[in-house]
C-alpha cells in the first residue's frame, strides 16, 4: 500500500507512488527488493493507474515510478490494438492480502472508529447524547510524559534525555511501552485515541507508521467482568466486544505474523494481584510468538513493580500532571462543548474567564485540576455553583456526586420517566452496594444479573423504593438517571469512572463499620489503598483516628522497607485535610514520615510526592542534607512543585549552588513567572541547561538573562517570528530545539547567535534553508535530526569554520557525497535507514570518531567495511541486534574505543574482541539484559580493557 505523489513526477509526466512501509528485507548486495518489477500494474482499489517503469535509488526502496495510464492510451498504436479486443477480461485484484481479509479489515476499522472515536464529557450529560460525547478528533489533549530515568541509553536516541515530552512524541520511537498514570490521568482516553486514529489512518507525521497497523484493544476490566481468560490471537478481535461480524479464519494471526498489529492493553491494574503473573506470561508469550507487534500497556503508578515488562523490551513512561497551559486548553475545550446547549441567559464566556482567573490566583485549586477527570469535574461544578468551588479533593468528589445525583431532573422538569422517584440519598445507598461488591471482587465491570442480586438485597431495607418497583426497575432508573453508570457493552456495565466507584465503596465500608476489613487489605494492591484514602474522608473524628493508627500498626508489621513506606504514606494522606485530628496521632504520623526522609531512591521520591506540599515541611534543613541524598531531595521538591514548593526550591538552590542542573530541568512544575524571578534568577546559569517547554516560559526569559544554554521544546503553534522575538539580543552558547517540524529555516537566530557554539535541531523535517549556519562563526557542534537530506541544500555546513562535531539524521536515504567536505570535523554521528557513499568521508582528514545509529544491515556492513580501511578512525559507535551479528566480520584493528548498542544480550562477548582486537575501551548500551544469556568472561580477562554496561561496570556472570 502507498500514496500517489502527484507533484513528484509532474516534470517528467510520471506517476510516482511512495509505499507506506519498506517492501521487504534488503538484498545482501544492497539492491532494491523491488528490482524486476517493471511492467507491473499499479492499482487504486480495482482501478488501474499505470505501469511500473523504474525503481529509483535510495528512499528506503519505498518509491515506484510508473507510466500513467493516460500516457499509455496517448500512443495511437496502443489505442488501435485495444479497439480490436472483442471483450475486456475483468481481473480480480491481486495483493499480498487475501481479498476477504481486505474487506474485513475495512469493516473492523469502521467498528473500531465507532467504538472509540468519542468520549464522554463529564458534567455535560444534560446535553443530548450526540453532543455529550466528545469527538476525539478535536477533544484529545496530548499530555506530557517522562521516560523512566534509569532506562539505559537507547541507540538512535543519543540526543534525547529524560525531560518531559508530549506522549505521542515519545510513542513514535518506542515500539513497546508501559504507561503509568494516576486515576483520571487520561490513560484510557489515550488508548481510545490511538485505536480510533490508527484504524482510520489519521495519526500525524510523528506516529504515521501506526496508520498502517490494525489496532487490537484489550480492555482488561471487561474481560474480568465477563469471566474471560486472556485472549488467544484468534480472540483478539472480539476482546473489545466490537459491533462487527466474525473475522475470517486465521485473520488475527496473519495480522500479527506480518507485524501489522498494534496491541493496546488497557488497565493492567484492573487484573487482580493474584492474576498479574498470568497476565505477564500471556503478554510475554504473545509478543515472543509475534515479535514485530507494537504494544502499549496502561497501568496505575504503583500497581506493578518497576521494570515489570523490561525483559520483553518495554520502556516505561509516566504520564505527568497537566501543566498550566494544558489546564488552560482543557478549560477552553470544555466550555466550547458546554456552549452547544447552554441557555440564553447563561454567560459561559464569563464563567470561563472567571474560572481561568481562579486558577491563576488559587494554587490549591490548580493543584486539584492536574488530571483531565478532575479538571472536568471542576469545570462542571464551577458552572453549577456559579463560581464557588470545593477546596479539597475529597470535597470535590462529594460535590460531583451530589451534582450527578441531585435535582437535575427537577431542574429540567423531567418527572419520573421510569415511573420511579428516588432521592439522592437513596441512589447513593443503592450504588454503594454495587460499588463495594466490585471492590471486594477486584472488578470494575458487572453484568445485569450481578447488579440485580446486589440491589435485591439492598431493597429489603428500603421500603419507599421497593414500593415503586423491583430490582430490574431500579437498575433501569440508575442507568438512565444517575449519571454514574454506563453500559460498556451488551449486558456489561461500569461506573463512569472508577474513582466514583471507589468513593461509593469507601462510604459503604465506613457506613457498615468495616474499617477492619479495609485495614486487612492495606498492604495489597493500589485499588484497596485508593478506597482506604477515600474512606478517610467519610470517617467521623473517632473512626478517622482509628483508621490512621490502624494503618501505622499495619505498616510496622511489614518486613520490606518499600512495603512499609507505602502504608505509612497512605496513613499520612488519610490524616490530611481534616478539620480536627488528635495531637498524639498527628505526632505519630509526623514521626513516621520524618523517618522516611530524606528519600533514598526514585521510588521513594514518587511515593512521598503523593503527600503534596505538607511533606516539604518535614525535610531536613538544606545545610543538614547529606550530599548523597541531595539529588533525591531536590527531585522530591520538584515532584511536589507548584507555588508552595518555590520557597523550598530557592532555599536548596542557594545552599547548594552545585545543584543548578537539578532546578533548570523542572521549570514546568512551577508557576512560570514566580519560579523565574525567585529561583532561576538567583542561580548561576551560564553553564547550566535551562529547559523551556511552554510559551509562558519563553515569555519569562528576560528574567533570566544569564541563561546561555537553552533546551527549548517548541510549542506546536509557535511561529518563527515569535521564536526570534523571544531570543533576540540574548547571548547564547548552546541551543537545542525540539519539535521544530514547522520551522523552514534558522533565520530566528540572526540576532542572538554570535557566540553560539553548540546547536541541535531535533525533528527538523520542515527545514529547507540552512544558510544561517554560515553566519555562526563559533559553531563547534551541530546536530540536525530528521532533516530531509535530499530536499535541502547542505552546502552551508561547509561554511562553518569552527565546526568539529556533526550529528546528522536524515528522514530520507543519505548518500554521504551530499554532505560538503568538512575538513575540521573530527566526530560524525549519522542517523538514517540507508546510508551509502562512505568513501566520501576519506576527504575529511580530521575524522577520528564515527557513529551510526540503528540502520539497515546493509548500511552497517558498509560502515564496517569502510572503517576497516581507515586506521585514523579510532572510535566507532554502531548498533546491532546482538553480538551474534558480528559473526563473519573481518577484524578492524584501528578501533580502540567502541560504543556498542545492542538490542539484547544474546551471544558471546568474545566476538567483540575478535572483530576489534585493539580495543582499550568498550561502552555497551543493552536494551534487554537477561541472566545467563551472554558470556562476559572474554572481556573480563582482557588486561587493560575498560568495559561499561549501561553506564556501570561489567559484572562477572553469576
Amino acid at each position: 500500500m502507498g500514496t500517489v505523489l502527484p507533484v513528484a513526477g509532474s516534470l517528467r509526466d510520471d506517476l510516482v507512488c511512495e509505499l507506506h512501509r519498506p517492501p521487504a528485507t534488503e538484498r545482501a548486495d544492497g539492491s532494491s527488493p523491488l528490482a524486476g518489477l517493471s511492467g507491473a500494474p499499479l492499482f487504486a482499489g480495482a482501478t488501474l493507474l499505470g505501469l511500473v517503469k523504474e525503481i529509483p535509488r535510495g528512499r528506503g526502496h519505498r518509491r515506484v515510478v510508473c507510466v500513467p495510464l493516460r500516457s499509455v492510451f496517448a500512443v495511437e498504436g496502443f489505442r488501435a490494438a485495444f479497439a480490436t479486443l472483442a471483450a475486456v477480461t475483468v481481473l480480480d485484484l491481486v495483493t499480498g492480502v487475501p481479498p476477504e481479509d481486505q474487506r474485513y479489515e475495512q469493516e473492523y476499522a469502521e467498528a473500531i472508529g465507532a467504538a472509540y472515536r468519542k468520549t464522554k464529557i463529564f458534567g455535560l450529560d444534560e446535553l443530548n447524547k450526540r453532543d455529550s460525547e466528545w469527538d476525539l478528533d478535536t477533544a484529545y489533549l496530548s499530555l506530557e510524559a517522562r521516560p523512566k530515568a534509569s532506562d539505559p541509553p537507547q541507540a538512535g536516541r543519543t540526543l534525547t534525555d529524560s525531560a518531559p515530552q508530549r506522549i505521542d512524541a515519545l510513542l513514535a520511537s518506542r515500539p513497546r511501552v508501559l504507561i503509568r498514570g494516576e486515576a483520571g490521568a487520561g490513560k484510557t482516553t489515550l488508548v481510545w485515541w490511538l485505536a480510533a486514529h490508527a484504524a482510520a489512518g489519521r495519526l500525524g507525521p510523528g506516529l504515521a507508521d501506526l496508520n498502517a497497523l490494525v489496532p487490537f484493544v484489550v480492555p482488561l476490566r471487561s474481560l474480568r467482568a465477563q469471566g474471560a481468560t486472556f485472549p488467544l490471537p484468534a480472540q483478539l478481535p472480539t476482546a473489545a466486544r466490537l459491533v462487527v461480524d466474525a473475522a475470517p479464519e486465521g485473520w488475527a494471526g496473519r495480522v500479527l505474523r506480518t507485524g501489522q498489529a498494534l496491541l493496546l492493553v488497557d488497565g493492567l491494574d484492573e487484573v487482580p494481584q493474584e492474576d498479574r503473573e498470568e497476565a505477564h506470561r500471556w503478554l510475554a508469550a504473545l509478543l515472543d510468538r509475534y515479535p514485530r507487534t507494537r504494544c502499549v500497556v496502561t497501568v496505575r503508578p504503583m500497581a506493578v513493580e518497576p521494570d515489570w515488562l523490561k525483559y520483553a523490551r518495554f520502556e516505561e513512561l509516566r504520564l505527568l500532571p497537566m501543566n498550566d497551559e494544558d489546564i488552560t486548553a482543557f478549560i477552553a475545550a470544555w466550555h466550547r462543548a458546554a456552549r452547544l446547549d447552554s441557555g440564553p441567559h447563561e454567560d459561559l464566556d464569563e464563567l470561563e474567564r472567571d474560572l481561568s482567573e481562579q486558577f491563576k490566583q488559587n494554587s490549591n485549586l490548580k493543584g486539584l485540576a492536574r488530571t483531565p477527570l478532575l479538571c472536568a469535574v471542576i469545570c462542571a461544578l464551577h458552572r453549577l455553583r456559579q463560581g464557588f468551588l470545593p477546596d479539597t479533593r475529597w470535597k470535590l468528589y462529594e460535590a460531583a456526586l451530589r451534582m450527578l445525583l441531585g435535582n437535575r431532573d427537577q431542574q429540567r422538569k423531567v418527572e419520573a420517566p421510569e415511573g420511579i422517584e428516588i432521592s439522592a440519598e437513596e441512589c447513593t445507598e443503592l450504588l454503594q452496594r454495587i460499588a463495594v461488591w466490585l471492590v471486594r471482587e477486584g472488578q470494575s465491570e458487572f453484568t445485569r444479573e450481578q447488579a440485580l442480586r446486589r440491589l435485591e438485597r439492598a431493597l429489603s431495607g428500603m421500603e419507599n423504593v421497593r414500593a415503586q418497583g423491583g430490582a430490574d426497575d431500579v437498575l433501569r432508573h440508575l442507568l438512565n438517571r444517575s449519571g454514574l453508570l454506563q453500559e460498556r457493552a451488551d449486558n456489561v456495565f461500569q461506573f463512569t469512572h472508577r474513582t466514583f466507584q471507589d468513593f461509593l465503596a469507601a462510604k459503604e465500608f465506613v457506613d457498615d463499620g468495616h474499617l477492619g476489613e479495609l485495614l486487612r487489605h492495606a498492604s495489597e494492591e493500589q485499588q484497596w489503598q485508593d478506597v482506604i484514602l477515600l474512606a478517610a474522608g467519610h470517617c467521623g473524628r473517632r473512626d478517622r483516628a482509628a483508621l490512621v493508627n490502624g494503618l501505622l500498626d499495619a505498616a510496622s508489621r511489614q518486613r520490606g522497607h518499600q512495603d512499609r513506606a507505602k502504608i505509612e504514606v497512605l496513613a499520612a494522606r488519610c490524616a490530611q485535610n481534616t478539620a480536627y485530628f488528635d495531637e498524639s496521632t498527628s505526632r505519630r504520623v509526623g514521626d513516621h514520615i520524618k523517618a522516611l526522609l530524606p528519600p533514598r531512591d526514585v521510588e521513594a521520591v514518587t511515593l512521598l510526592a503523593r503527600l503534596g506540599p505538607p511533606v516539604l515541611g518535614h525535610l531536613p534543613a538544606p545545610a543538614d542534607t547529606p550530599r548523597e541524598a541531595l539529588a533525591d531531595v531536590v527531585a522530591l521538591i520538584n515532584r511536589v512543585g507548584g507555588a508552595e514548593a518555590i520557597e523550598h526550591a530557592g532555599a536548596w538552590a542557594a545552599a547548594h549552588p552545585g545543584t543548578v542542573d537539578l532546578f533548570t530541568t523542572e521549570w514546568s512544575r512551577y508557576p512560570a513567572e514566580r519560579y523565574a524571578r525567585e529561583v532561576l534568577a538567583r542561580l548561576d546559569l551560564r553553564e547550566a541547561r535551562l529547559h523551556v517547554e511552554t510559551r509562558w516560559q519563553l515569555a519569562q526569559l528576560p528574567h533570566v538573562p544569564d541563561a546561555q544554554r537553552l533546551w527549548i521544546t517548541v510549542p506546536p503553534d509557535l511561529t518563527a517570528v515569535e521564536l526570534h522575538r523571544a531570543l533576540r539580543g540574548r547571548t547564547m552558547t548552546a541551543l537545542r530545539l525540539n519539535s521544530t517540524e514547522r520551522l523552514s529555516d534558522l533565520a530566528f537566530l540572526r540576532d542572538s547567535a554570535e557566540r553560539l557554539e553548540d546547536l541541535e535541531v531535533l525533528r527538523g523535517s520542515g527545514l529547507r534553508d540552512l544558510s544561517q549556519i554560515a553566519l555562526l562563526p563559533r559553531l563547534a557542534s551541530l546536530g540536525l535530526l530528521d532533516v530531509a537530506a535530499q530536499e535541502v541544500d547542505l552546502s552551508p555546513l561547509g561554511s562553518a569554520p569552527a565546526l568539529r562535531t556533526l550529528l546528522f539524521g536524515s528522514s530520507t536515504d543519505l548518500h554521504l557525497a551530499q554532505l560538503p567536505v568538512l575538513p575540521g570535523v573530527s566526530t560524525l554521528h549519522l542517523e538514517a535507514d540507508q546510508v551509502a557513499g562512505f568513501d566520501a568521508l576519506s576527504r575529511w582528514p580530521a575524522l577520528g570518531h564515527l557513529e551510526l545509529a540503528p540502520s539497515s544491515s546493509a548500511t552497517t556492513r558498509r560502515l564496517l567495511a569502510y572503517v576497516r580501511g581507515r586506521p585514523g578512525i579510532g572510535r566507532l559507535g554502531v548498533a546491532l541486534s546482538s553480538v551474534a551479528a558480528l559473526a563473519g566480520v573481518a577484524p578492524l584493528p584501528g578501533v580502540r574505543h567502541l560504543d556498542l548498542w545492542l538490542a539484547n544480550s544474546d551471544g558471546d562477548l568474545g566476538a567483540v574482541l575478535a572483530v576489534f582486537p585493539a580495543l582499550t575501551t568498550v561502552d555497551l548500551a543493552v536494551g534487554t539484559v537477561q541472566a545467563g544469556s551472554w558470556n562476559p568472561a572474554a572481556l573480563l580477562r582482557r588486561p587493560g580493557l575498560t568495559v561499561t554496561v549501561n553506564g556501570g561496570p561489567l559484572a562477572p556472570q553469576a
